[in-house]
């Protein structure tokens, strides 16, 4: 009896980049047959790859292990995958280790980083852990991404995890007006580090959360679709200062290659001025309450 494949491994990938193939993609004519795949069956993908049909279907059933890069570059070739999904791939027909994994640690923003981030100033900023968990940020990318959370983000079992936010908080949901499009990112970004590390069980865990707790969440990460975020560009309606476009850079850390600095420019004058204000907010709460502790605590006296 064959085995099915695994959710999130190899196979389910190959299938995923199978059935999204079309013949006219890959170069196969059309000869008029009825076909009852939604892309190409597993024996095109073989053809196309130069190796045998039985082995690719045991790769895809998650029987054939140690596959060579050489086989896996051919069919990444005849699957037409891009570079980040290529990468996926070869990732993922890594072998696993034999016995079950220690938990994951949980990540701390390397101290370089903090100091790059605190040197920011008042530019909207947030440092990213390797799963999009807020490690640290800049008082006004904590104001443009999330006002509504605490700003401390240094407790590992209560700081934001954005994924979390953008799929189950419905004010950061609300704040998004390409939600889709942003969910669609988030997800394909997930997948790939999955990969990457497959031993990562809070990632494992988080993932299993969403898929259970969110529809779109689980829809989404069925497509098998992986990539990488770089730069681009964020729309929001913010609660506080309106409609506004930013653009973004992410960063890398070379002591902490997972570790991602995420910052955010004004895309148009409007979003500027919206970005200005959100500033002086930011401002003028922490004069406030930096007056209201100074008020609370105690003062020393001194004797004449």
């Amino acid at each position: 009896m064959s085995s099915a494949p695994q959710p999130g491994g190899l196979g389910a990938f190959l299938k995923s980049r199978r059935d999204a193939l079309s013949p006219a993609e890959a170069g196969i004519a059309d000869r008029g047959k009825r076909r009852r795949v939604p892309g190409l069956r597993r024996e095109e993908v073989a053809q196309l790859a130069g190796v045998s049909v039985a082995y690719y279907v045991r790769l895809e059933q998650g029987q054939a292990h140690n596959a060579s890069d050489e086989v896996l570059l051919a069919i990444a070739r005849a699957l037409c995958l891009s570079q980040t999904e290529t990468e996926h791939l070869l990732d993922l027909a890594k072998p696993s280790p034999m016995k079950a994994p220690p938990r994951t640690r949980p990540e701390h923003a390397h101290p370089l980083s903090l100091t790059m981030l605190e040197s920011l100033g008042t530019q909207p900023a947030v440092l990213l852990g390797r799963r999009n968990d807020a490690l640290a940020w800049t008082p006004t990318g904590h104001a443009l991404l999330a006002p509504h959370l605490p700003f401390d983000t240094s407790d590992p079992r209560t700081r934001p995890s954005l994924p979390r936010l953008l799929f189950l908080d419905p004010q950061v949901r609300a704040s998004q007006p390409d939600w889709e499009a942003e969910a669609r990112t988030y997800v394909a970004y997930l997948r790939l580090v999955s990969g990457k590390y497959p031993d990562d069980t809070r990632l494992a865990e988080l993932v299993g959360e969403l898929c259970m707790k969110d529809a779109d969440f689980a829809a989404l990460w069925a497509t098998g679709h992986v990539k990488a975020c770089t730069g681009g560009t964020k729309r929001f309606q913010h609660p506080l200062v309106g409609a506004l476009t930013v653009n973004f850079q992410v960063w890398l850390q070379a002591d902490t290659p997972d570790h991602r600095l995420e910052v955010y420019t004004p895309a148009d004058e409007p979003s500027a001025d919206a970005l200005a204000l959100l500033n002086t907010l930011v401002q003028e709460k922490r004069t406030t309450h930096n007056e209201q502790t100074s008020l609370m605590t105690p003062q020393s006296g001194s004797d004449d």
